[in-house]
């Protein structure tokens, strides 16, 4: 069969299956299985699949029909225009998530240290540490995760985008791994409660991991444990960055009210104009030393 014929069929079964982009679904998969770019099939529609790449081909867009994310299929999704390995250890990185990337670059420039001592929690496939690294020569990050198989696969990223000697990764949960001081605390913690957990896509209830996903009752109980155990841990004027769920904003206020441990709460919108993030400096007048 040919690219023009095979990419008709497929597009033609994920559309059935209510699939959002049955065609750009069909191309990606197509495309890595014949390690080329998707040009090639608008250049040459009449080229013939061989039967290994045929065969591998509807092997995927079989697994796509069961709602499996494309991402996992190929193993890889970019953030950062950066390519990552991905697989159900890690959750697929979104592209709203580059907004806490965007949000600490604009906050430190360069010059304004020696070394940006940078602590990541909940790291997952390292996409906001790679990304940070590869952007800010002056930086030393410290990644964590709970997850043995997560640092894995981040380790694996790191390495294949030439940032492994910026950023040491460490096992353990919240702060447990670290004993230093950080300019910067960042993380996409998980940040779904347990009643919008059953209502969310099943490629993503079904495949990407819960454990990275769920955050009890209200989706606040990583953020609450971040802000007010993170502050021992952040040098004077050092800062948390923390992506959040749309309609949080109000819990997370109530939380830095009870710590009473920062000052310059800024929050930050999302490409659609959502509050998907929040930035707020350790107050200078305490945890000193």
């Amino acid at each position: 069969m040919d690219i023009r014929s095979v990419l008709y069929d497929a597009t033609q079964d994920l559309e059935q299956m209510g699939f959002a982009t049955p065609r750009l679904d069909a191309e990606v998969l197509l495309s890595r299985c014949m390690k080329t770019d998707r040009l090639r099939f608008y250049a040459h529609p009449e080229e013939t699949l061989t039967e290994e790449e045929l065969q591998r081909f509807r092997n995927w867009v079989e697994r796509r029909r069961g709602g499996e994310p494309v991402a996992y299929i190929i193993g890889q999704k970019e953030f950062w225009s950066l390519p990552f390995k991905v697989n159900n250890n890690v959750l697929i990185p979104r592209p709203e998530t580059e907004m806490l990337v965007e949000a600490i670059i604009r906050t430190y420039s360069p010059g304004d240290f020696i070394q940006l001592m940078i602590l990541e929690i909940g790291t997952g496939s390292g996409a906001v540490s790679v990304a940070l690294a590869s952007e800010l020569n002056n930086v030393r990050i410290v990644a964590t995760d709970i997850s043995r198989e997560a640092l894995s696969v981040a380790v694996d990223n790191a390495r294949e985008n030439g940032v492994q000697r910026q950023i040491s990764f460490r096992r353990g949960s919240f702060f447990e791994p670290v004993s230093e001081k950080f300019d910067i605390i960042v993380s996409n913690p998980p940040y779904i409660s347990e009643e919008a957990f059953e209502h969310l896509p099943p490629g993503v209830r079904e495949f990407e991991p819960r454990g990275a996903l769920l955050a009890g009752t209200d989706g606040t109980a990583f953020h609450r444990e971040i802000i007010m155990q993170g502050a021992p841990y952040l040098k004077e004027g050092g800062r948390l960055f923390i992506e959040m769920g749309e309609g949080q904003k109000d819990r997370v206020i109530e939380i830095f009210k009870e710590s009473n441990l920062y000052d310059d709460i800024i929050f930050i919108r999302d490409y659609a104009g959502a509050e998907r993030a929040f930035s707020a400096r350790r107050r200078e007048d305490i945890i000193r030393g």
